[in-house]
């Protein structure tokens, strides 16, 4: 019985969570954002896009905030054209859920830009990219095609609260870069680090 418990756990894993390939098409999707309006991924073709998985919650997410290296990293996508779309998928009642009010708090407060801060609370949307953990970043191309995903840069690990995030390897703006060159992406696949997404249930 414990077996068969097992089995059904696996599959159902299988089904909720989507495994997004390099240079593959990103899966579609469609939430709403923080000023009630819907947001698609569909309509910012012809532009990059960046996915942040976030939670403000969680201590990596906020050294990065409050250290404004993901700040910086927005700043770079938003001169050079690049949608910037925040993402939170954490579920009622658990770490990093907020409403709509809160989460423009906490842009204000942080002097973010993001282009949208989406709601994602059944978690539907990170499971569909497989989202672990906060941040998690992915960057598409023009094309909707997957180009990079994984951590936001090089400083995970032990020690992760006493490195200087400014210094670290930063895949994002890395990945933007490459792609403006029209160079292959060096590092398209990299180990997210941080808390664990608080998907429901």
């Amino acid at each position: 019985m414990k077996k068969i418990v097992l089995i059904f756990l696996f599959l159902f894993t299988q089904i909720c969570f989507s495994f997004v390939s390099i240079d593959s098409e990103a899966p579609s999707f469609e939430l709403t954002d923080t000023y009630d309006n819907k947001v698609s991924l569909e309509s910012f073709r012809g532009k990059k896009v960046v996915l942040e998985w976030t939670n403000h919650g969680c201590p990596f997410v906020a050294k990065h905030y409050k250290t404004k290296n993901m700040q910086l990293t927005q700043e770079l996508a938003q001169k050079e054209d690049v949608i910037w779309l925040s993402i939170i998928s954490s579920a009622p009642g658990t770490q990093g859920y907020v409403t709509k009010d809160e989460a423009n708090e906490l842009t204000a407060t942080r002097e973010a830009s993001p282009t949208h801060v989406l709601l994602d609370p059944t978690g539907k949307v990170g499971m569909l990219y497989s989202a672990k953990t906060t941040p998690h970043m992915y960057v598409i191309d023009e094309k909707g095609l997957l180009k990079y995903q994984g951590a936001i840069d090089d400083a995970g690990g032990r020690g992760f609260m006493f490195k200087d995030l400014l210094q670290a390897n930063n895949y994002v703006k890395n990945t933007i870069k490459e792609l403006i060159q029209g160079k292959q992406v060096k590092s398209p696949v990299t180990q997210p680090y941080g808390c664990s997404v608080k998907y429901a249930g």
